[in-house]
């Protein structure tokens, strides 16, 4: 039986020539010059004109749309040389209700409980443009649960009981999605057009004048040569690239058409070695400094400063990856996995000493953010400008920049998606404030889980691992940020704390069956089952399900209570993820029974909970274990070399 091959992959852009092109690139150059415009508050600088972030907002969702429609098809066998009419009406659509907002914004704001004719044609064309962008771009799914929630606006008032909304007639409904101030144009919408376009805008530039290779360079130098180094590699490669690629998927497709080709030649399995890539990728969305767009959407939607979720997000996200490193480093010494030949590894000095220039406007960025507390959107500016100014001074590095026309396509590229969903998502949002569904939502799950912590927050893991589930990770978090979070906030844990938690579930639906898109990718590349691949990612990413519960118990991980309080709840944590590990793998040194790793498992568990009890007894099992385990592998090793 003739085997069957997979189809050649359809490209996501269209390949126009002559006008259309010139027009798709002239709309592609806008995107992120009307952003830098609008973040260094050139307008008023130059012209003494103060501008709403809505009126930037206008005009950066007008040319967003206008891009997607001329450049992304509507399906598979839609042409891919032209564009067809109704794209051309669907982003001229997309164009004049975003102008309309970002041209009359003052006289709008006087009159917003006003609802008209043209208010609602317009608000019905754009919000028919937002739906069909976020189909092209990220499914239906997206585009299923705004429906819903719009449905319910329109029809809640039928509703029993607390699930009872009070009525709106559809015009005074598109109105509000159209121009109320927490819907399309809320800050869902604001964060991508800012924080998020700042940040994609320097990471192009960053990788695309050569940071990608530096920094691949450099992992491959400093861990190529240890046992099971390509899987560390990727490791550390997939942690460092996705700080700035913003997207799992695009970290995975990325640097794991490097990095898997180089764990299955050095033994690992190819599920394996899919499985490291995956989770390594979807870590980036919770590792500081730089996290997920989603990271910085919940700085706003918090009111708190970027850099307070960052350090609440720090010590979860380091156990993240020492679970996953532990793990690689015991199946690399059970496998007998040797690191890359000297030969073929690049000198991590030597590209430190060519690349420096790389490393210039990351120290630019942290020090923005974290010791000028700048916002989170004036900080990548710095960076992009610390980075532009180290590539001039350097000769051998200028010709990067005449590609500088190609790379702010790139970026405009790169918003897509998540200007797409947050549009989308402000519009659920919005609905959820305006009929209070937020707050009968809330009250669901405490009933569900009659008022027990534990059980309300399983009921919230399981449905942001649903939701996520073919959905972006900003947009699974918003839904869950504003309906279940509340819900734990309300028995006592802290607000920071309970989105962090959606936001840790949020992330690791890219690893979860049956989805797990950052799974499926890495799977492809390897050549693997895409089941098996995801299930070996849950596995490695072990300490990522369990710590976010542990999060809302043993808050002084992440820095609340005193010095010694958080320097013995950060040791708990370590010594259960090294636990975890061991138990997940069954191997030090030698191969350990079914019994011994349910005992590491158990230490792990009882490090994890909170009380002097459970520590003790985490501590003095695992001690135990590794003494007897540790004095049963010498005596091994001196039997046989007698």
């Amino acid at each position: 039986m003739k085997e069957k091959t997979s189809p050649e992959p359809v490209e996501r852009f269209r390949k126009l020539s002559r006008a259309p092109r010139r027009l798709q690139v002239g709309i592609a150059l806008l995107v992120p010059l009307s952003g830098l415009a609008f973040i260094l508050d050139l307008p008023y600088r130059l012209f003494s004109v103060s501008l709403f972030p809505q009126q930037f907002l206008g005009l950066f969702l007008g040319l967003v749309l206008a891009y997607v429609f001329v450049s992304v098809p509507m399906s598979g066998s839609a042409s891919r040389s032209s564009v067809p009419w109704y794209d051309a009406l669907l982003g001229l659509a997309g164009l004049c209700g975003g102008f309309y907002v970002s041209f009359f914004y003052r006289t709008l704001l006087m009159e917003l409980g006003l609802v008209s004719p043209w208010k609602v044609v317009l608000g019905l064309l754009l919000i028919t443009a937002v739906l069909e962008a976020t189909r092209r771009l990220v499914g239906w799914p997206m585009v299923a649960i705004v429906l819903l929630f719009a449905l319910y606006a329109r029809y809640g008032f039928l509703l029993p009981g607390f699930l009872a909304s009070k009525e709106i007639a559809w015009p005074r409904l598109i109105n509000q999605l159209y121009l109320g101030s927490e819907f399309l144009f809320g800050t869902a919408l604001q964060t991508a057009g800012l924080v998020v376009l700042s940040f994609v805008f320097l990471g192009q530039f960053l990788f695309g004048t050569g940071g990608a290779g530096f920094f691949l360079d450099v992992a491959q130098g400093t861990m190529g040569r240890y046992r099971g180094g390509p899987a560390k590699v990727a490791i550390v490669a997939s942690a460092t690239f996705g700080a700035l690629s913003a997207s799992a998927v695009a970290n995975v497709a990325a640097v794991g058409m490097v990095t898997i080709p180089l764990m299955i030649r050095t033994g690992y399995p190819r599920h394996f070695a899919g499985a490291v890539e995956a989770v390594s990728s979807t870590g980036d969305g919770i590792m500081p400094p730089i996290m997920g767009a989603a990271a910085f959407v919940m700085a706003e939607l918090l009111g708190v400063p970027y850099l307070e979720v960052a350090l609440a997000a720090l010590v979860p996200a380091l156990l993240f990856y020492l679970g996953q490193f532990i793990q690689v480093d015991l199946r690399a010494a059970r496998e007998g996995l040797k690191g890359l030949p000297k030969e073929e590894l690049p000198s991590a000095r030597s590209a430190l000493r060519k690349g420096w220039v790389f490393i210039v406007p990351i120290v630019a960025l942290v020090y923005a953010l974290f010791v000028a507390h700048l916002r989170a959107e004036i900080a990548a500016i710095y960076g992009l400008g610390a980075l532009l100014v180290v590539i001039v001074l350097k000769k051998e590095r200028r010709g990067a920049l005449k590609n500088a026309p190609a790379l702010l396509e790139q970026v405009t590229q790169g918003m897509l998606e998540v200007t797409a969903v947050c549009a989308a998502a402000g519009l659920v949002i919005g609905v959820i404030s305006y009929t209070g569904l937020g707050l009968s939502f809330a009250r669901i799950l405490t009933t569900l889980g009659r008022e027990d912590l534990f059980l309300v927050a399983i009921l919230t893991a399981i449905t942001s691992l649903i939701l996520g589930m073919g959905m972006p990770m900003t947009a699974s978090y918003l839904f869950l940020g504003v309906l279940a979070a509340p819900a734990m906030v309300e028995l006592g844990v802290e607000p920071l704390l309970a989105h962090l938690f959606v936001l840790y579930f949020a992330a690791y639906s890219f690893l979860t069956p049956p989805v797990g898109l950052a799974a499926y990718v890495a799977a492809s590349i390897a050549g693997a089952p895409m089941l098996k691949t995801a299930w070996q990612a849950m596995k490695l990413a072990a300490a990522g399900y369990i710590v976010p519960f542990i999060l809302i118990y043993k808050p002084q991980m992440v820095f609340r209570g005193g010095s010694a309080e958080v320097a013995l709840a950060i040791l708990d944590s370590i010594l259960a993820v090294v636990a975890l590990a061991i138990a997940s793998e069954g191997f030090v040194r030698r191969p350990l029974s079914a019994l011994t790793r349910v005992l590491f498992l158990v230490s792990s568990l009882a490090l994890f909970i909170p009380g002097w009890s459970s520590r003790i007894v985490g501590f003095v099992l695992l001690a135990a274990l590794t003494f007897r385990h540790l004095r049963g592998a010498a005596a091994l090793q001196k039997d046989q070399a007698v």
